[in-house]
């Protein structure tokens, strides 16, 4: 959601010929670094749900492309979490009907291709409308991928995706995603000297399924451990407590291990945020649910009411990394504890 490194990257590589930029991240996620750049407006928005904020930076950035020079060449840097980030509504439709529409979706747990086609109907935005913008004019966008496939057509709902009807000269280029990140932890974890069993599909659906299956496959692996990369859903009920989706998966998987399962697992969001929080998962072990509990803490009730950051700060197994810079997905990694032979 902040793309902070390919903002810093670009000024590395062409700063003395910018002339103007516009950073539409998240609340919290510039650094000082950042915020010193020349010729740089930095708007921070919402997400997951967009509000007021998010439409002044739709308009902004309409603007910027509205008013670009014969002679300014654009280049579009884009990350997961831009859907809510920076939105233009279609007429007729209300902050109030685009927020319902994200809230319903993040409850019902739509996978992220549904929700952002669902989005892309309400939008001027999203399905190609920069390209639409841009109307030929030739550009750069490069993406970091947090969608299955990596679609520039899906990341961001699709706003610097091709436009119908439109003689689109946008270069596209995806040079990040998640199996970069499953790649790099199986390597950092060979560097400890630890072999890393890493699964090539990506994860999807049901956390809690998701959780038991890699648990399953954690304890098969002849491997040291085993690293997963995707991006799970749930489904809310009415009432829901405090917490995401990579802290429901943990919280789950430390419920599913066995007596003897020496395992570490965690599970979090490479952008350093899950749900409601501003943690980035958890790391959970066989002993999670027994130390939540005699912190007095109802753990089947977390689990069913969604209250899962609740049991797993009283384990003292959240983890909190602040933001990160990237957004590529969820990863999971598990470890399993090496027994010594006498």
């Amino acid at each position: 959601m902040n793309p902070r490194s390919l903002l810093l990257g670009a000024y590395a590589a062409i700063g003395a010929d910018i002339r103007q930029a516009l950073l539409i991240t998240k609340d919290g996620h510039t650094d000082p670094e950042v915020a010193r750049l020349p010729n740089l407006q930095v708007i921070e928005s919402a997400h997951p749900v967009p509000d007021a904020r998010s439409l002044a930076a739709g308009a902004e950035l309409e603007r910027r492309i509205g008013g670009l020079s014969a002679d300014e060449y654009p280049v579009f840097l884009i990350s997961g979490g831009s859907s809510s980030l920076v939105e233009l509504l279609e007429p007729g439709i209300t902050l109030d009907d685009l927020r319902a529409l994200n809230e319903r979706g993040l409850a019902q747990g739509w996978d992220i291709a549904t929700l952002n086609a669902a989005r892309a109907e309400l939008s001027r935005l999203k399905r190609g409308g920069v390209a639409r913008m841009l109307a030929g004019r030739p550009a750069h966008a490069l993406f970091i991928s947090d969608v299955p496939d990596d679609d520039p057509g899906v990341i961001g709902s699709g706003l610097l995706g091709r436009a119908a009807g439109v003689d689109d000269q946008v270069l596209r280029i995806v040079f990040a995603n998640i199996d970069d990140a499953t790649h790099c932890a199986a390597m950092r974890g060979a560097m400890q000297g630890l072999a890393f069993d890493l699964r090539k599909d990506r994860f999807s659906g049901d956390a809690a399924a998701v959780a038991r299956e890699f648990v399953d496959a954690l304890r098969e692996t002849q491997a040291d451990g085993l690293v997963w990369g995707g991006e799970s859903t749930v489904v809310l009920p009415e009432k829901s407590g405090r917490g995401g989706r990579n802290q429901h998966l943990a919280l789950v998987a430390a419920g599913a291990m066995r007596a003897g399962d020496d395992f570490t697992i965690l599970a979090a969001g490479t952008d350093g945020t899950d749900g409601n929080t501003d943690d980035a998962g958890a790391m959970v072990d066989a002993g999670t649910m027994s130390r939540a509990e005699l912190a007095g803490v109802d753990v089947e009730r977390a689990l069913r009411e969604f209250d899962s950051a609740l049991a797993l700060e009283a384990a003292e197994d959240l983890v909190h990394t602040g933001p990160t810079g990237t957004n590529v997905g969820d990863i999971l990694i598990g470890i399993k504890q090496r027994r010594r032979v006498l």
